[in-house]
């Protein structure tokens, strides 16, 4: 493999690593981790954890590419276990104008690479 698919490579998957803080429903802050994204949309997305989340609690994601970040803030609406790992869904709530702007680069940056 020479060095311009390498890179390439190392591009690709941390375009699908996010990390995250869980909001327990006390409004506790839990866990931090990364998680893998599996899709993403405007409304939400669905990230693959390795700890287990609760339905109900909420999820801060930071979201970004190249130097435009952003916070996003999500309900968890479901958490399924997969052998080893879960499955989390999370809903968005209250994007800003500007974290729309960079959700949207994510998410076209996102579905290029996964066709």
């Amino acid at each position: 493999m020479n060095k311009g698919e390498k890179r390439n490579f190392i591009r690709l998957d941390s375009l699908h690593l996010l990390d995250y803080l869980v909001i327990d429903r006390e409004g506790r802050q839990t866990t931090y981790s990364m998680g893998r994204t599996l899709d993403v949309s405007e409304h939400g997305l669905q990230l693959e954890v390795t700890q287990p989340v609760s339905m109900g609690d909420n999820l801060i994601v930071t979201v970004g590419l190249e130097d435009d970040l952003i916070d996003l803030i999500g309900e968890v609406k479901y958490s399924n276990k997969i052998s080893t790992r879960y499955t989390v869904g999370i809903e968005f709530s209250d994007i800003s104008d500007d974290g729309l702007r960079i959700l949207k680069k994510y998410i076209i940056a996102f579905n290029t690479h996964c066709s």
